[in-house]
């Protein structure tokens, strides 16, 4: 088995708002890649060597351009015709997933140099459907198979129980774990209100220095702006303001190359360029969220930083620096929940790009720019201050539904063999989940919920996952009354745990409605 290593990475930013300068997310990638082959230290002379000899190309599925062949054109554009190409699923979870794969394609000479990169235009493309206006000419003809460009962000929630009720999108379902980790931590409203914002201050001061970030030269909102509710800063759904949503309308893309120490060696690239793969780790729960066990523990970002400190052969005090994946407050507060970490007082940082909100969404290229930064800080490392030198990032998709754990290194594995695979099971299953109630009746308590707001601050909807106490079976439910809506959006005292009267709505078919009993006690 070969030595998988990290020897170019780098980021790219067109702050550019012109449509004139609207450049496409192949280019941005292109760029991306062209800065990582110089990033090697190699002599100018010596690059065309390394990018012919590229032989895989792996892609993070974009949200702003649909491409035929992605990874083909990226190929075709650096003038390699790679043994292995692989245009990823969307989610959030895909730059790990791809890191990890490529590394342990590279440890078995699959093939030789593999290229890991992903990028948006988000930025560029909402400022054409702003104008009116279609991208410029030069951008590549999109797929006949999409109606429409502008919206790459839509999704179809189907018929399901969550399309019933109107509930499924990351908006709604972040805010659903947050509520339900509050009342477990017996935090009051206030209490949680106050971390999150303090949290997300710290992330943007990382941010604002972070020269590839989206709100980089920025003038600082602080705590003030970021828990302050108000026109620019409405609330979305309970309890995140607009400030604790992922911002994703960035033009971003990154590049990761990695290929063996053999040929890192015959290049001879210099070894301070080196960063090792030790391992990685994913898995993913249910994909529908009320199948779930509960909304205060994630078992798949549990299982996923477990294994893959595992098959790392590492512990977390061996890691020196964290990124956790941050496009609500709830995922790096669960990760440090689960690893013992102070969530407002890490012993070390926990976050390196500053959060999706700061640092800007990049649509599912997030932990693409989180492996490229943990790169640079590991070769900064010292001998002298930090002997072990390993980084660890988690990348999260979809509605808390995927994750996927890297860990790097500034020296090889103890046993320097690559793991062979990844250690977990598609899906976690051995957790029970309470059983689904579809046309719930009767007295009940409210397991979480959240309220979507309207433009004008005045609350819209409730959504509510509720426990029938007949049978402790598990519904969903909207609002059933002005009251109950109201109360919900408050953010007085504390919902989760309250009584009240779930039933059918008579005009919806499967949609149930909940009324809060008025004077109920906590």
């Amino acid at each position: 088995m070969l030595i998988p290593v990290v020897i170019g990475v780098a980021d790219i930013k067109n702050r550019s708002l012109a449509i004139e300068d609207a450049r496409e997310p192949a280019d941005l990638m292109l760029e991306a890649i062209q800065a990582a082959l110089q990033d090697t230290g190699l002599p100018k002379a010596s690059i065309p060597k390394l990018q012919s000899s590229i032989d895989s190309i792996d892609v993070v599925r974009t949200w702003t351009w649909p491409y035929e062949d992605l990874p083909g054109l990226i190929g075709e554009k650096i003038g390699v015709k790679p043994k292995w190409t692989h245009y990823s699923e969307h989610g959030g979870n895909s730059p790990a997933k791809l890191f990890d794969d490529v590394a342990r394609r590279v440890s078995r000479a699959e093939c030789r140099v593999g290229v890991v990169t992903g990028g948006e235009a988000l930025a560029s493309l909402s400022a054409c459907a702003a104008a009116k206006k279609l991208p410029p000419p030069g951008w590549t003809r999109p797929a006949s198979t999409v109606d429409s460009v502008f919206s790459p962000t839509s999704r179809d929630m189907g018929s399901n129980l969550g399309a019933i009720h109107q509930v499924g999108a990351p908006i709604h379902v972040y805010p659903l774990y947050e509520n339900a980790f509050r009342a477990h931590r017996r935090q009051s409203v206030k209490e949680n209100h106050e971390e999150s914002v303090n949290l997300y201050a710290q992330f943007e001061q990382v941010a604002l220095q972070n020269q590839y970030a989206w709100n980089y030269g920025k003038e600082k909102l602080g705590e003030k702006g970021i828990g302050t509710v108000g026109n620019k800063n409405r609330m979305i759904c309970f309890p995140y303001p607009l400030l604790m949503n992922a911002f994703n309308t960035v033009n971003l893309a990154a590049a990761c190359i990695i290929t063996t120490t053999e040929y890192a060696k015959e290049l001879r690239i210099p070894e301070e360029k080196w960063i090792y793969p030790l391992g990685g780790a994913g898995t993913k729960d249910a994909d529908e969220f009320w199948l779930r066990p509960n909304f205060y523990t994630s078992p798949s970002i549990s299982r996923s930083l477990d294994a893959a400190l595992q098959v790392s052969h590492l512990t977390k005090s061996d890691i020196s620096l964290f990124d956790f994946y941050s496009c609500f407050p709830i995922v790096p507060k669960l990760a440090c929940h689960h690893l013992g970490l102070d969530i407002l007082n890490p012993p070390k940082p926990i976050t390196l790009l500053g959060g999706l909100t700061s640092f800007g969404g990049a649509g599912n290229n997030y932990s693409m720019h989180a492996i490229t930064e943990m790169v640079r800080r590991l070769r900064g490392m010292g001998e002298s201050r930090d002997s072990r030198g390993c980084g660890l990032v988690l990348a999260n998709g979809g509605v808390l539904s995927y994750q996927y754990v890297v860990v790097l290194g500034r020296r090889p594995r103890k046993d320097a063999v690559y793991p062979g695979e990844n250690p977990l099971p598609k899906q976690v299953t051995d957790v029970p989940a309470p059983q689904i109630e579809e046309n719930a009746e009767g007295e009940a308590v409210v397991e979480t919920y959240t309220v979507e707001f309207k433009r004008d601050g005045s609350p819209l909807r409730a959504y509510i996952v509720g426990r029938l106490k007949r049978n402790g079976r598990r519904f969903l439910a909207n609002h059933g009354d002005e009251v109950t809506l109201r109360s919900m959006a408050s953010g007085g005292a504390e919902v989760v745990g309250r009584s009240g009267q779930v039933r059918q709505d008579p005009e919806k078919k499967g949609r149930g409605l909940f009324v809060m009993n008025g004077r109920e006690s906590l």
